[in-house]
């Protein structure tokens, strides 16, 4: 019975809320009992506060009895991605250069809203440092797993949040993306996560490497993410760079299909190398939308220089973010993080300047590209999970992670909204995602066209984890 609770998806919760047949206490205990079941061996938590989550959870339940939620969320299990601002708790950022001796009093946009509509806050979820890299260990925290398989990694730099997602520690978890944080994780551990247009989701404060940068949701379901990122768009002063609020109803018209879209499919970019089951998996996934009545072309799709691009933006956050911190500190660092650091050091203003501009041509490449199709469809990973502990795929380590992420971190430069969709396993049973791209500001259509192949596909958590 636990452990169904546990899994329920929010909006299954909700309508229990409402039904008065589950209480917001039983699921949040649920969770805290997954955490202490499973998160020594997967290490998906930085900090867990069970006793005031049960708090928040019994103040909850008075509510729902009251018939007065607070929220759209209220009684929803969530948690925090460990780089993201959260009033009495820690935000470390998964490194021992960063003091827990702080004031702590402040919430990040999305954690305050979330607050706002009733979600029980468990902990705080684990992140490379300073969530430079595309897979989650840290000086701080020690490796996190994967739970298909502990012997992999779940990806990163989001990798604790979609490991809570696909093991039951909660509902609905925040995520960041600043080069496919998000999708890399989700496409690692089968679970749905979304890359919302930049400024869908206020951030505050701004991350240091800057307006590639996206705050979004990861869950189990795609009516979940539909629902989180509603909550999580409502405005906040404190973004300067965040859309015009309108109250956007994501889960409004989820279920209308996508019959009559013009879908490019890409089985590469930039001639990336792509593993054949993940090849074939995501080629099948790509088929079946002609099966939901769109129109689906094979296209070639080159974005010139797009890693060199990124790479400059993302050496020179890098670069930023250590400025803040000693030698002494640096010191006890990720030596991967300092790679990044001396290359962004290393930079010119000219270097810089070129590379935002560069950037803004590719920007104008989609916006066209867009006029012609509603959505694109692509892998989101050109590989399956690799070994946990490493940085890259093989050793000896050849590069940065930009290398083996060829399909996500160009849509930060361009800053559309992109997920990564389960669509399948490898043989050795292994997650696939499908990337799905929508033009800047349509969310809305990527939500849909992921919720037209859930309807026929749905998530699948891994057996042992159930």
């Amino acid at each position: 019975m636990t452990t169904d609770i546990a899994l329920l998806s929010a909006t299954e919760l909700l309508g229990r809320y409402r039904s008065r047949n589950l209480s917001p206490v039983e699921v949040t205990q649920a969770c805290l009992d997954r955490i202490a079941a499973l998160d020594s061996e997967l290490n998906a938590f930085t900090l867990v506060d069970g006793d005031a989550a049960i708090e928040a959870a019994r103040a909850s339940e008075e509510r729902w009895i009251k018939g007065q939620p607070q929220g759209l969320v209220d009684g929803v299990p969530a948690t925090i991605k460990d780089l993201i601002l959260t009033k009495g708790w820690p935000t470390l950022r998964g490194s021992k250069a960063v003091s827990p001796d702080q004031p702590w009093e402040e919430d990040a946009p999305a954690t305050a809203r979330l607050r706002e509509h009733g979600a029980v806050l468990l902990g705080k979820t684990t992140t490379p440092e300073l969530g430079h890299k595309g897979v989650t260990d840290s000086p701080l925290t020690g490796v996190t797993r994967n739970p298909w398989n502990p012997d992999m990694t779940p990806g990163g730099s989001s990798g604790g949040a979609a490991v809570a997602a696909a093991t039951g520690m909660g509902a609905l978890h925040v995520g960041t993306d600043g080069g496919g944080s998000i999708r890399i994780p989700a496409s690692f551990t089968g679970i749905f996560g979304i890359k919302p247009s930049f400024g869908r989701v206020p951030a505050y404060p701004l991350s240091p490497f800057g307006t590639v940068s996206h705050v979004g949701p990861m869950t189990r379901t795609v009516a979940d993410a539909a629902l989180m990122l509603r909550v999580m768009a409502y405005p906040d002063p404190r973004d300067w760079f965040a859309f015009p609020y309108g109250d956007k109803d994501f889960t409004a018209g989820l279920d209308d299909g996508i019959a009559g879209m013009r879908v490019a499919f890409a089985p590469t970019l930039n001639g990336a190398e792509v593993d054949a089951e993940v090849a074939a998996l995501v080629r099948r996934a790509a088929d079946e939308f002609s099966a939901f009545g769109a129109e689906v072309e094979e296209v070639t799709l080159d974005m010139p220089d797009a890693g060199r691009i990124f790479y400059t933006h993302w050496a020179a956050g890098a670069a930023t973010v250590m400025s803040g911190f000693t030698d002494q500190q640096k010191a006890m660092m990720d030596p991967h993080l300092r790679g990044f650091e001396a290359a962004g050091a290393a930079l010119s203003l000219l270097d810089y300047q070129q590379a935002a501009l560069a950037r803004g041509k590719l920007g104008v490449q989609m916006n066209l590209f867009h006029q012609r199709y509603d959505l694109l469809l692509t892998p989101s990973m050109p590989i399956p999970a690799f070994r946990a502990g490493l940085n890259e795929p093989s050793q000896p380590e050849e590069g940065g992670w930009i290398d083996w992420t060829p399909f996500s971190y160009p849509f930060n430069l361009t800053q559309q909204p992109a997920a990564s969709m389960p669509c399948g396993l490898t043989s050795s049973g292994l997650p696939v995602g499908l990337q799905i791209v929508g033009p800047m500001h349509r969310d809305d259509l990527v939500l849909r066209a992921a919720r037209a192949y859930e309807l026929a596909h749905p998530i699948v958590l891994p057996p042992e984890r159930r």
